[in-house]
């Protein structure tokens, strides 16, 4: 099953749009209050969580070495929220989590033998959070009703997945951090008024904007099927099978090159799939 996941995972980075991309690499003043949660998360990771206690008991120079590596950072962290510089705590906090995974790693090498999985889980990981970022600025900046809501299950996930992953559960962290990364894409698409985000979605044609909106529907497809295979939520049969419908006839108008009918089919089908999501028990706007 995490194999199909991931294999989704890849087919969806390769189609993924620009545009949401842009907006997720553009630098953002990161929230005071989120640092402060973030700054907490990590202490926990490093100090008390079940990855420290390996680390502790294990015995291997190397991981203490690391550990000691993330508490230096962390401690960096903390000075630089304390002196008011949140930019560079939030640059920090990334660090000294790598250092404790890879603290982790070193003490109990048996509960993590596939060092590129937990690599392309620690990328993933950075990916959600930097589009966590650009979900709380963009929510700012439109005043979106109930962003705040799907920031809280965003930030939820992730630490859920650091947890997990500290914890050499990385079947799970794995799962924790593509939802997490799934929901800040769908919100940041979702908060879409009109053709604008924060400035204008430019597109060179309709073929373009068919391409986005696709891109947007894919996210939303996957993230509905993640939540309902990690979980016993009933299934909300009846806006998925009119989201598919309405994507059937998508597609059907795109063979004919229809775009603007395509995209406007489309629009229609992730809005089904947005009141399906929220059925599963995440909120998300749209």
């Amino acid at each position: 099953m995490i194999g199909t996941i991931l294999s989704a995972m890849a087919l969806a980075a390769a189609a993924a749009c620009m545009t949401t991309v842009a907006l997720a690499q553009q630098p953002a003043a990161p929230d005071a209050a989120q640092v402060e949660r973030r700054l907490a998360s990590v202490e926990t990771l490093i100090e008390r969580s079940s990855g420290a206690q390996q680390v502790e008991s294990s015995g291997n120079a190397a991981a203490r070495a690391k550990r000691d590596a993330a508490r230096a950072k962390h401690r960096e962290a903390v000075a630089a929220f304390k002196a008011g510089d949140t930019q560079r705590a939030a640059a920090l906090l990334p660090e000294a989590t790598t250092s404790m995974f890879e603290a982790v790693r070193l003490a109990a090498p048996e509960q993590v033998t596939d060092a590129k999985r937990r690599t392309d889980f620690t990328t993933r990981l950075e990916s959600a959070r930097a589009l966590q970022a650009a979900q709380l600025r963009i929510a700012a900046e439109k005043k979106t009703p109930g962003s705040a809501e799907t920031s809280q299950a965003i930030e939820k996930l992730l630490a859920q997945a650091e947890s997990d992953a500290a914890a050499g559960r990385m079947d799970t962290a794995t799962v924790a951090a593509e939802q997490g990364y799934l929901l800040a894409k769908a919100a940041i698409g979702s908060m879409r008024g009109g053709d604008t985000l924060v400035r204008s979605l430019n597109f060179a044609n309709a073929k373009e904007e068919y391409a986005y909106e696709l891109d947007r529907n894919d996210t939303h497809r996957m993230l509905l099927k993640m939540l309902l295979e990690s979980s016993k939520t009933e299934r909300p049969a009846t806006a998925i099978a009119r989201s598919t419908e309405l994507r059937d006839q998508a597609e059907s108008s795109a063979r004919t090159a229809d775009f603007v009918n395509g995209t406007r089919l489309l629009e229609e089908s992730t809005r089904e799939l947005v009141k399906a999501i929220r059925a599963a028990g995440l909120y998300i706007p749209g």
